[in-house]
């Protein structure tokens, strides 16, 4: 049984909603969901569609609804330092994400079929990189994408602690995929339907876990017919930083040191909305309609009693406005500052050298 929530205005209203079904259960996976606006990895004419529960196709880009990366993302069990390869990594909105929570010491890779698919990747993380001021509020693993077909992967690729595939599995091809894991690492991947946690207990042994009913197009598998087009996959080496590297993310983090250091801890605690109750829609599982992944309803007999109570929320804070009103002015928004990036601005230090601790920031 899975289930779907209500559209969302922008994407923190996306994240409420899912928090509010319990597909966002953690801090650290709510925080990269709040960092990355997932409108930013839809073409411009289909933004609108954005914040909605539900998959986006068109021609080979492709997201999985919102509930679906959720579970995932909660499955994987992610921490700093990690090795985590996507298989099927897309549009790079998954990538990029665990790529918060992995931190500069983790490793983030991903292996996409189409090249064009990689490309837009790459442009989404740049832009992601220069321009978002969620940026720097993490230490963050940049991901590395290669096109290929993940099913040819070279025989003596590294070992990978953490997992993901986004095309549907077949049985004869878990095997290999799980045999990609170190022993206690963790695999999330479409099984017969069903997507599926595998953690690696030993050399020979594996745990499965069943997380959520969905439908997946399948993996797309090499015409072995015609071996001279068959081309096996080279992954990114497992690469040690640079000192120039290491001394940027040790400048980086000292000052967010002195900044958490500088700040009242009043300001350090994150600002929560006041937002009214979404109402929440079971379903039985997610199917492909055309392009899409479709959430199938089922009806509730609760549907209008969670009607009225929206209804009485909304009046209860329509009323608690106007009081507001009577007693005193409403405060103006402050404006967001960035405060690392006026901190590195602010050091007596070369403007190259302060792009390059910016991370070439044009923002």
């Amino acid at each position: 049984m899975g289930g779907a929530v209500s559209a969302g205005e922008d994407n923190d209203d996306l994240i409420d909603n899912l928090k509010e079904a319990q597909y966002i259960r953690t801090e650290r996976v709510e925080q990269a969901f709040r960092a990355i606006d997932r409108g930013d990895y839809y073409l411009d004419s289909y933004r609108e569609n954005a914040y909605k529960d539900l998959a986006w196709k068109n021609g080979n880009l492709h997201l999985s609804a919102p509930c679906i990366y959720s579970e995932v993302m909660e499955a994987l069990k992610l921490r700093q330092g990690l090795s985590f390869l996507n298989l099927g990594s897309g549009t790079g909105y998954l990538s990029t994400m665990v790529g918060l929570i992995l931190g500069p010491f983790g490793v983030n890779h991903g292996v996409e079929l189409h090249k064009d698919v990689v490309e837009y990747a790459k442009e989404r993380l740049d832009d992601f990189i220069k321009n978002s001021d969620s940026f720097d509020k993490f230490e963050f693993c940049e991901p590395k994408f290669v096109v290929g077909n993940c099913l040819e992967i070279s025989p003596d690729s590294h070992q990978y602690d953490r997992m993901y595939c986004g095309a549907g599995v077949q049985k004869d091809h878990e095997n290999y995929m799980k045999l990609m894991l170190k022993v206690g690492g963790i695999l999330v991947v479409p099984i017969e339907d069903q997507l599926t946690q595998i953690t690696r207990t030993g050399q020979s042994s594996w745990e499965s876990k069943n997380i959520l009913a969905v439908s997946f197009a399948p993996l797309v598998q090499q015409n072995r017919a015609d071996c001279s087009k068959l081309e096996t996959v080279q992954l990114p080496p497992f690469m040690i930083r640079s000192l120039q590297d290491l001394s940027r993310v040790y400048i980086r983090r000292a000052l967010h040191g002195h900044i958490e250091d500088a700040s009242p801890a009043a300001e350090r605690v994150p600002h929560k909305r006041k937002r009214r109750r979404c109402r929440r829609r079971r379903i039985n599982t997610y199917v492909f309609v055309g392009n899409q992944l479709i959430p199938q309803r089922v009806e509730s007999e609760e549907e209008e009693r969670i009607e009225e109570e929206i209804k009485e929320e909304e009046e209860e804070e329509e009323e608690e406005k106007e009081g507001g009103d009577d007693e005193q002015p409403l405060k103006s928004e402050e404006p967001h500052v960035n405060l690392l990036r006026e901190k590195v601005l602010g050091l007596p230090l070369p403007d190259a050298l302060k792009a390059y601790l910016l991370y070439y920031r044009e923002k």
